[in-house]
C-alpha cells in the first residue's frame, strides 16, 4: 500500500466533504443537529402549566390556596376567570390546560373539618399537561390541608378531608389515542413534502433538468409546477385518513369537515413549500432524503407537541417550533377533531401556516437557479 495514494486520497475526500454542502450536512451538522433536538425532547420536564381559578368562595383560604396552586415552577397561574364559561373558553383557546373551582362555602368548611369539594376541569385533548397539573392541584390541597388543620405530622392532619373532584374535556377518558392519532395526522400528510424533494433532486441526480432549464419557465413556475401533483395528491389522503382515524381508531370527529380540508390545504401548501426548499439545496436523492427526515420528520416527532408538550420545551425550542408547519396543523388537527372549533380560533395557525408556506416558496424560487451546478 502506497502511504503516498492513500493521503491523495483522503485529501480529495476532505476536499470534496467541505465543497458538497449535502455531504458536509450530512456528516457533521446532522449528529450535533439531532442531539440537540432528541436530547431537549426526551429529557423535557414539565414546567409553567397554565391554570385558571374561578373562586366562588372568595374567602381568605380560598385566596391563599389560589397563592398556593403559583407557588412552585410546575403550575402557572394565567387567569382568574368569573364564570365557568370563561374557564371554557379559556381551554378552547388552548391559553391554560386545567380550571380549579373553589365552591361557595370552601373557607368555612375547611374550618370546621368538614368534607372539602374541589372541582378541576383538565384539557383532555393534551392528557400529559393536563393529568400533571391535575395532580399537582391535588398535591397542593393536600399539603395546604395539613396545613391549615393542625400543622404537618399532626394526626388532625392525617383526616385531610378532601375530595377533588376532575372533570376531563373533549377527551374524557384521557385515552392517549384519542389526542394522539389526530396529532400523528401531521405526520403523515409530511410524506408529499419528502415526495418532492426526492423528485426535485432525482433530476438534478440525473440531469433531466436540462431541457426545462432552457425554456423560458421562470423558476416559480417550475418549482410551483412540481408542488401542484403532490398537493393533489396529498388531499386525496385529507379525505382518507379522517375515515381510517374514525373507523378504525375511534376517534370522534366534532367539528367541521369542510373547515379540516381547507386548512389540510393550506398545511399542504406549506409542506411541500419546504420539501421544494430541500429538493432545491441538495444534489442527490440520498442527501435530500437524509436532509428530509431532519428537517421534517424529526422535529415533526419531537417538537410538535404531538408527544412532548410545548410547554415544557426551553423557551428557545418553544420557538423554533412555531416555525415548524406540523405544530401549527396538530393543534388544528386536535381543535377540530377533540374541540370542534372554527376558524375564529384557528385563524392564527392558519395564517401561520400561510406565511410559513410563502416564505418557503420564496426562498425556494430565490435559491433555485436554472443552471445546472
Amino acid at each position: 500500500m502506497s502511504l503516498r495514494h492513500l493521503i491523495a486520497i483522503v485529501r480529495k475526500e476532505v476536499r470534496h466533504i467541505l465543497r458538497d454542502r449535502s455531504t458536509f450536512v450530512l456528516v457533521l451538522v446532522t449528529p450535533v443537529t439531532l442531539l440537540f433536538i432528541m436530547a431537549y425532547a426526551l429529557t423535557v420536564d414539565i414546567e409553567d402549566v397554565p391554570v385558571a381559578v374561578l373562586d366562588h368562595d372568595r374567602s381568605t383560604l380560598s385566596r391563599s390556596f389560589t397563592q398556593h396552586i403559583n407557588a412552585g415552577e410546575d403550575l402557572e397561574l394565567a387567569a382568574y376567570a368569573t364564570t365557568l364559561e370563561e374557564i371554557d373558553q379559556l381551554l378552547v383557546h388552548g391559553t391554560v390546560k386545567a380550571g380549579v373551582i373553589f365552591p361557595a362555602g370552601f373557607g368555612e368548611d375547611l374550618l370546621a373539618h368538614r368534607r372539602l369539594r374541589l372541582q378541576v376541569i383538565i384539557d383532555g385533548t393534551e392528557p400529559e399537561s393536563g393529568t400533571f397539573a391535575m395532580e399537582r392541584i391535588g398535591r397542593r390541597a393536600e399539603v395546604f390541608v395539613t396545613e391549615q388543620l393542625a400543622g404537618p405530622g399532626s394526626a388532625a392532619a392525617l383526616l385531610r378531608p378532601i375530595e377533588v373532584s376532575i372533570r376531563a374535556l373533549y377527551n374524557p377518558g384521557l385515552k392517549p389515542r384519542v389526542s394522539l392519532v389526530p396529532g400523528l395526522i401531521s405526520m403523515v400528510l409530511g410524506m408529499p413534502a419528502l415526495s418532492v424533494a426526492l423528485a426535485l433532486a432525482h433530476e438534478r441526480e440525473h440531469g433531466t433538468l436540462e431541457q426545462i432549464m432552457v425554456t423560458p419557465i421562470t423558476r416559480a413556475e417550475l418549482l410551483l409546477g412540481k408542488m401542484i401533483p403532490y398537493v393533489f395528491i396529498g388531499l386525496i389522503n385529507v379525505v382518507v385518513i379522517p375515515l381510517v382515524a374514525i373507523s378504525a381508531f375511534r376517534i370522534p370527529f366534532s367539528g367541521s369537515f369542510p373547515l379540516f380540508f381547507l386548512l389540510s390545504s393550506v398545511f399542504l401548501f406549506a409542506m411541500l413549500s419546504m420539501g421544494t426548499l430541500i429538493g432545491v439545496f441538495m444534489r442527490t436523492q440520498p442527501a435530500a432524503l437524509a436532509l428530509s427526515f431532519l428537517v421534517i420528520f424529526f422535529p415533526g416527532f419531537f417538537m410538535t407537541g404531538i408527544f412532548f408538550p410545548i410547554a415544557a420545551m426551553p423557551e428557545e425550542l418553544q420557538m423554533e417550533a412555531m416555525l415548524l408547519p406540523g405544530t401549527h396543523y396538530a393543534i388544528i388537527t386536535r381543535s377540530i377533531f377533540l374541540r370542534a372549533v372554527g376558524l375564529e380560533v384557528l385563524w392564527p395557525n392558519a395564517l401561520a401556516l400561510v406565511g410559513l408556506g410563502i416564505v418557503f416558496t420564496a426562498s425556494a424560487a430565490f435559491f433555485f437557479k436554472k443552471r445546472l451546478g
